[in-house]
Parts: C-alpha cells; sequence; structure tokens
C-alpha cells in the first residue's frame, strides 16, 4: 500500500501539494518500481480518508491510479465521520462508480471510548453491512494505543474527545486484556482481518501473534516507515516483524518521509525526490515480497 490517509492533513502535507501532483508521482514511480521489482504484485492507493470520490478523478487525472491494482478508503462513522454508520454500503458504492479498480476497506473501526457496549455493536453492525461487499476489509485495531505514545496527528488535544478517541480503537485494552467486542470480532473472522500499526521495536509484537492466531485472522495490514529506515537496527527490526507476520496475508503499508528527505522536516511532507520513496518500495519488496 502506498501511504496511509494521502487526502488526510494529518498524514501528507497537501499546503506544499495543493492539488496532489506531487502525491500522484510518487504513486506512479512506486507502482513502476514494484512491478519491476515482482509484477503480479498487487498494488493498493494508500487508503483515504474521507471517503471522497472527487479525490480519485483528481488522482485518475493526474495518472496515479494506471500503477496501482486497488484503492482503498477508511471509515468511522461512530467516531470520527459526519455520516451515519447504516451509510456504509452507499458510500462503498460512491467509490466502486468512481473507479475500475477493487476498492478495499483497509481501515474501518469503532472505539469504546464512550463505552464497550457501543464498540460492541458497532462491530456487528458494520460487519453486517460490509462483509461481502469488498474483497478485503480490515478492522481498526487489534490494540489500544497506549496512553503514553502520541497519537500520529498534528491536532493533539486541540480536537477535544476526537484525539483521545484514538486510544480506544483497540479489541485489547492496553493492559492486555480483552474488550468485549473481541468475541464478536471472533465471531466474524477471518472475513474481517485487522490493521495493527507496529511501532518501531514495538513490544506487543508478540501478544499480538497471540491473539491474531486465536481471532483466526487471516489478512493483516501493518506498515514498514521509511523514516525508521533511518534509524540504528531498522533491518534487525523489520526483518523481526516481516519473519513473525510471515503466517498471515500481509498488506504492507509504506509511508512516512524521513524529515532530512521531505521538502519540510516532517514525516508528513511530500519527499524532495520521489524517485527515492519509489526505492525504498523497491527494495522492501525485494527484501520480503
Amino acid at each position: 500500500m502506498l501511504w496511509n490517509e494521502p487526502n488526510n492533513l494529518s498524514h501528507w502535507d497537501f499546503e506544499l501539494d495543493p492539488d496532489w501532483r506531487r502525491y500522484a508521482e510518487l504513486v506512479r514511480l512506486a507502482g513502476q518500481a514494484i512491478r519491476a521489482e515482482r509484477p503480479g504484485l498487487t498494488r493498493v492507493l494508500g487508503g483515504t480518508s474521507p471517503i471522497d470520490a472527487s479525490f480519485f478523478e483528481l488522482l485518475g487525472r493526474h495518472g496515479a491510479l494506471e500503477e496501482v491494482d486497488a484503492v482503498a478508503i477508511h471509515g468511522f462513522p461512530l467516531d470520527w465521520n459526519h455520516w451515519q454508520l447504516r451509510e456504509w454500503p452507499a458510500r462503498l458504492a460512491e467509490i466502486t462508480g468512481a473507479v475500475r479498480h477493487p476498492v478495499w476497506i483497509s481501515e474501518v473501526g469503532v472505539s469504546s471510548f464512550g463505552a464497550e457496549e457501543v464498540q460492541d455493536w458497532g462491530l456487528g453492525r458494520t460487519a453486517e453491512l460490509l462483509v461481502g461487499r469488498a474483497p478485503r476489509i480490515h478492522w481498526y485495531s487489534l490494540f489500544d494505543l497506549p496512553r503514553a505514545w502520541p497519537a500520529t496527528t498534528r491536532h493533539r488535544e486541540a480536537e477535544g474527545s476526537s484525539y483521545y478517541r484514538h486510544f480506544y480503537m483497540g479489541l485489547v485494552r492496553e493492559d492486555g486484556t480483552p474488550k468485549l467486542a473481541l468475541r464478536r470480532f471472533a465471531e466474524w473472522a477471518p472475513a474481517l482481518g485487522i490493521c495493527q500499526w507496529f511501532h518501531f521495536e514495538d513490544p506487543r509484537l508478540d501478544a499480538g501473534l497471540r491473539w491474531l492466531r486465536e481471532l483466526g485472522v487471516k489478512h493483516v495490514r501493518t506498515g514498514l516507515s521509511w523514516a525508521d529506515s533511518y534509524r540504528p537496527g531498522w533491518e534487525a527490526w523489520f526483518d523481526r516483524q516481516m519473519s513473525a507476520l510471515e503466517p498471515f496475508e500481509v498488506t504492507v503499508t509504506f509511508c512516512f518521509t524521513p524529515e532530512h528527505r521531505g521538502l519540510r522536516p516532517h514525516h508528513t511532507s511530500p519527499p524532495q525526490d520521489p524517485a527515492e520513496y519509489a526505492d525504498f518500495c523497491a527494495r522492501m519488496v525485494r527484501r520480503y515480497g
């Protein structure tokens, strides 16, 4: 998967790329590089949030969709989006009608911020609405985000409760105990996959593997950070993570610009040279594909 939520200000600096031409070039070059390295490997456009058919039409005009095999969308109507849960099929149909590609749902979830019962009900209703309608669905996420870690966002506490909902999206609490919705998820696996971002040298990796196996998960989405590839020990961590996930069908998201390679020193910045991102993608496919 090429980037994550490129139409979301928290993940792509579109002040530096107001018409997404830089992002489109990044996708084209990375898609070409991956195809050259491993023909037939599915290349997915970074999962978009918000769901917006006009964004795909824009990228199509820029030629970005020529080098991907699927596109993806994200939706969180009970937490962040300004539409109702029952609208999911219509939102999905909006995108399937706008592109010729298969449409994946690479993140869908419900937080337990207000009540675990809300998440439990929301998971079941989401599955009823979506299973069988999309070729790949990843529930976000397995683990709650530890409170000591920052949510990947520029707005932080300025978002109010929206910021804190990031920390309650998991099926398993920070202390390792299961929530109500965990049992309901197991009823829908493997039709539902899991999106779980494992951070650099994440201490939760082994516990995550145990839960994924116990839940009967088949499809896992995670990420390899281009920025992390400049950290000391990155090869050992990447190797450990990808080796551990080998039993699953893995969607790997390549994202996050190294600060010294961006137009601005920030992980959301368009890179100075998109060919460097394409080279990172090719190297990762060569190593793990």
